[in-house]
């Protein structure tokens, strides 16, 4: 949709763009980069800017142009990225809501959730939890922040009573990271895992993937940290 937009505004197709995440489909994102690659500069980047919100559909809102460095890499510049999960334990829920929360109609053990959260803290092979990785993906990943909240990030009067939100920060994730990891979170909520299984999973090989990933809907991009700009000259 982005491309589709910035062809209309342009009036032409001569360009590239490569963005700083890929996300599934029905994945949300509050902070998103996209670099812009033109054989031209733009005459104005107030007027394109203007131009691009004009025509974006309104779930799409561009917040800020930046003229930078042709050696600046916008995936190679994500320093740390952080998701939300959101989920809302024994309840259906608002329709309204469906695209941001997942609605969970078990009862949750939110201390197991919680401490099982902890686990995935720090410096692990994260080999079970990717979709389809090949002989190039880095399966060691550091996280530096995952924990179990209550929602502070998104308010409304159609979202259920109490919701909770899997919070997580890493340099970079990898297909369906944070998905299975929540999926894991909720089988250990339910009390189908434990804590032991989970443990054990951030050791070693799985015979079989797991069976359990969690909805798309209640992933958020929340944010990415970029290393400075590389200003143009």
């Amino acid at each position: 949709m982005v491309d589709k937009t910035v062809a209309f505004v342009l009036q032409h197709d001569s360009f590239k763009t490569l963005g700083s995440s890929r996300t599934d489909a029905r994945v949300s994102a509050e902070s998103f980069y996209v670099a812009l690659y033109l054989d031209d500069a733009l005459d104005n980047l107030n007027e394109f800017l203007d131009l691009l919100n004009l025509n974006f559909p309104t779930d799409i809102e561009a917040m800020e142009l930046q003229e930078v460095s042709p050696d600046f890499n916008v995936i190679q510049s994500a320093k740390t990225k952080e998701y939300l999960y959101l989920f809302a334990p024994h309840c259906k829920g608002h329709p309204f809501s469906a695209s941001l929360v997942t609605m969970i109609p078990d009862e949750l053990d939110l201390d197991q959730m919680k401490a099982g959260a902890k686990l995935f803290k720090g410096t692990h092979n994260f080999q079970n939890y990717v979709t389809k990785p090949n002989e190039k993906t880095e399966l060691v990943r550091t996280v530096s922040q995952s924990d179990i909240i209550p929602n502070r990030f998104y308010q409304s009067s159609f979202f259920p009573s109490e919701v909770f939100a899997f919070q997580l920060e890493s340099s970079g994730f990898m297909r369906n990271q944070v998905r299975l990891m929540m999926g894991q979170l909720l089988e250990l909520g339910k009390g189908h895992i434990s804590l032991n299984d989970l443990a054990d999973s951030l050791e070693n090989k799985r015979s079989q993937p797991f069976k359990t990933i969690a909805p798309a809907s209640g992933l958020i991009l929340w944010k990415t940290y970029l290393i400075e700009f590389i200003q143009k000259p």
